[in-house]
């Protein structure tokens, strides 16, 4: 089984038990080989609420990469968040471990004041 097979299997795993709703939105993330990716889903609506990532042209200029370039994903999505009136989410770390850029994404958007 390759790398990528054994990430969605655990995707799936992870799926099973976290789901967004209105009140609480999921904040999904997803890893590229050179970017990273993080949006809030409402999974009844099957809407994206607010999203960001590596690619927004407010950091497209920024020289840094790896965690500080996905903790300052994760301050851009907490500011969008809290601009949409949305200050609690449930985390799906999308079959990746929760370390490294994960969770320097999750602790920017702590920062910003979301809560999960």
């Amino acid at each position: 089984m390759s790398r990528h097979e054994a990430r969605k299997k655990r995707k799936v795993r992870v799926r099973k038990k976290v789901s967004g709703t209105p009140a609480r939105p999921r904040l999904s993330v997803f890893r590229s080989s050179k970017h990273i990716y993080a949006q809030l889903v409402d999974d009844l609506s099957e809407r994206t609420l607010a999203a960001a990532s590596s690619l927004d042209p407010e950091l497209r200029g920024e020289e840094v990469t790896g965690k500080e370039l996905a903790r300052q994903v994760g301050h851009l999505l907490g500011k969008r968040a809290l601009s949409n009136g949305i200050e609690r989410v449930v985390f799906d770390r999308g079959g990746y471990k929760f370390h490294g850029q994960v969770a320097a994404l999750a602790e920017g958007a702590r920062d910003e004041g979301l809560a999960f």
